[in-house]
């Protein structure tokens, strides 16, 4: 399930908002479900924030000696359908 984060429609107001949605605070939903419109919590508007993706960063290419020392078993394309173990 992924996770979304939510943060009230007005965080600078104390009147409009609690302390779990004046910050942003993540929620497990499924994807088919609408989003929040209320938190949880205070049952104020909220709003869904558009939230960084977390990639790993790669610092540099793996090769296949990375790739056997991590544990992978490495192929190499010999032919249409037909590898061949490295």
């Amino acid at each position: 399930m992924p996770i979304y984060e939510y943060i009230s429609e007005h965080p600078e107001d104390p009147e409009q908002s609690c302390p779990v949605c004046r910050k942003v605070f993540e929620l497990r939903r499924p994807i088919d479900r609408e989003p929040l419109e209320k938190c949880l919590m205070c049952k104020h508007p909220v709003r869904k924030v558009i939230s960084r993706v977390n990639i790993p960063e790669i610092t540099k290419p793996l090769s296949v000696t990375d790739a056997k020392k991590a544990g992978f078993t490495v192929l190499e394309k010999r032919d249409t359908g037909v590898y061949e173990k490295l």
